[in-house]
């Protein structure tokens, strides 16, 4: 028996991974974050991080009969992850708020408390596995149900901190935890999935931007691979790399974007054949076993969550990772997360911070 915390958000997921340790006979208390920003304190919002999901985590924790805190992280989730999200839009790149949060805020700050609290473990309701060998291995892999596998948002712990993680859904299917709220009569049961984002309760996230960093968000010029004004632009935070829709262009072709420069506010497009990367560089790394390769690697590369993984070599520099795909791989995005695998094991990864043109 051992003392949890577990990361309650208020959905199906994390009631059902308190349910499951509870009924293994473990001490269960939950903890809520309150990370919704101020003026979206609206009970109408469903967002996982809102007023209402607060509710029904705890909710949840009075089916349970257990121990209930709601923790006010709002000002640490501001700085870290939507002020870092805002920057990256604006700067050119396209961030991914949920890797900065778990990297921060659930497994930095939350995982911090929980310590502080006397657990011994932090459990959440992610789709994800830890292995514990008796060698005392650790290692970080994917979840069993590849739909909802959500190790690519992990890949920035460390062995220290998996030694203090739980991940009770890691070996269930989806359909299988819905099957199991039902059985535990938990009241969030038929509640559906979260959006993408979070504290963006619309999910538009260019107006979001523009709204709390109006100067950031300028018009400014579509130009061709050679450099010729096609169009104009309403703000850099409303385009990412790939995107083909939205463009307000009619050049004959289908035409994607191809490259964002910020220090030119313009946006670059192309034909599709123009976005494709024979690799990328990327930095700001983590290896979950907790040591970087000492050589040239054979690896998947997954370049954005819903992204297949693509075979191919990371060669490891001292500040970065140089990652060559065994085939051209369109809307490689600085910004993104290039997540390196082998089998199901998650290796580590790092922030893309450019991609690598395709030889002529």
């Amino acid at each position: 028996m051992a003392d949890y915390v577990v990361a309650m958000s208020g959905g199906v997921d994390s009631s059902v991974a308190a349910a499951l340790l509870q009924k293994q006979g473990h001490n269960i208390m939950g903890i809520t974050l309150q990370i919704w920003p101020e003026e979206n304190d609206n009970p109408q919002q469903q967002g996982c991080c809102s007023v209402a999901a607060v509710d029904d985590a705890r909710r949840v924790a009075q089916k349970l009969g257990i121990k209930f805190y709601v923790l006010n992280f709002r000002e640490k989730f501001q700085e870290k992850v939507i002020d870092y999200f805002i920057n990256e839009y604006i700067a050119g790149r396209t961030p991914n708020p949920c890797i900065m949060c778990n990297r921060k805020i659930k497994f930095g700050h939350l995982l911090d408390q929980a310590r502080g609290m006397g657990a011994d473990f932090l459990a959440t309701g992610h789709y994800a596995r830890i292995d514990r060998d008796e060698s005392g291995r650790i290692r970080l892999l994917k979840g069993v149900d590849q739909e909802k596998d959500q190790s690519y948002a992990l890949y920035n712990l460390h062995p220290e901190q998996l030694k203090l993680i739980d991940f009770p859904l890691g070996g269930l299917e989806k359909g299988k935890t819905r099957e199991l709220a039902r059985e535990f009569d938990l009241p969030v049961a038929a509640k559906g999935e979260s959006q993408e984002i979070c504290f963006v309760p619309d999910d538009d996230h260019g107006n979001f931007i523009a709204n709390r960093q109006p100067e950031g968000v300028r018009p400014g010029k579509i130009v061709d691979e050679n450099g010729k004004e096609v169009g104009g632009h309403k703000g850099l935070p409303y385009y990412t790399v790939g995107q083909r829709r939205g463009l307000g262009l009619a050049m004959g072709y289908p035409v994607y974007v191809k490259e964002i420069r910020a220090e030119e506010n313009e946006i670059v497009v192309g034909p599709r054949e123009s976005i494709y990367s024979r690799g990328l560089i990327a930095r700001d790394l983590n290896w979950t076993t907790g040591q970087k390769p000492g050589e040239s690697l054979s690896v998947e590369i997954k370049i954005r969550y819903n992204a297949p993984p693509v075979a191919g070599t990371i060669i490891p520099h001292q500040d970065r990772v140089e990652a060559i795909f065994s085939k051209p791989v369109p809307a490689v995005t600085p910004g993104q997360s290039a997540v390196f695998y082998q089998g199901e094991e998650v290796l580590g990864g790092g922030i893309i911070q450019s991609s690598l043109a395709v030889e002529e």
